[in-house]
């Protein structure tokens, strides 16, 4: 059973898979890895999502505020050993009611175009590809999408 947690970024089990992410996208990202990650700092993340398989956490995803209508989506994450049973699906839909219960109408988000799971995820998800957004404009390797709330 998945049980889905709302909680903050002080969440040590959130703090661990954080960690588990970063070791992956450096690998994923290779040279390009210390740009993006000096904008996935998670102090300031206070809309996190924790998901537990059997009480063991498995994913993980979080919200910040973007402007007034929209928040952007950040640290997304399912664990390799179980991906594929629709853990990621069920963490962003809790971010979208979240954000909505905040009072946002917008999510947004940014990708590499190497991690292509990602991309075909967020696709599935209904999200849109954009423009790109602030620090990613002039990435080559940045996707960006939005997805409409209401």
């Amino acid at each position: 059973m998945i049980k889905i947690v709302r909680t903050d970024s002080k969440n040590k089990d959130f703090i661990a898979l954080v960690d588990h992410l970063n070791d992956y996208l450096k690998i994923v990202d290779g040279e390009d890895h210390d740009f993006y990650h000096q904008y996935n700092g998670i102090e300031i993340l206070k809309h996190v999502v924790v998901a537990y398989k059997n009480q063991k956490p498995v994913g993980c995803g979080a919200f910040k505020k973007y402007n007034e209508n929209s928040v952007e989506i950040k640290r997304m994450f399912t664990r390799v050993d179980a991906r594929g049973e629709g853990i990621a699906g069920k963490i962003l839909t809790e971010l979208e009611k979240w954000a909505k219960e905040e009072g946002y109408s917008t999510c947004v988000l940014e990708t590499g175009k190497r991690q292509i799971e990602a991309m075909s995820f967020y696709k599935k998800m209904k999200y849109t590809i954009i423009p790109n957004y602030g620090q990613y404009k002039d990435i080559e390797n940045s996707l960006c999408f939005n997805k409409n709330l209401s």
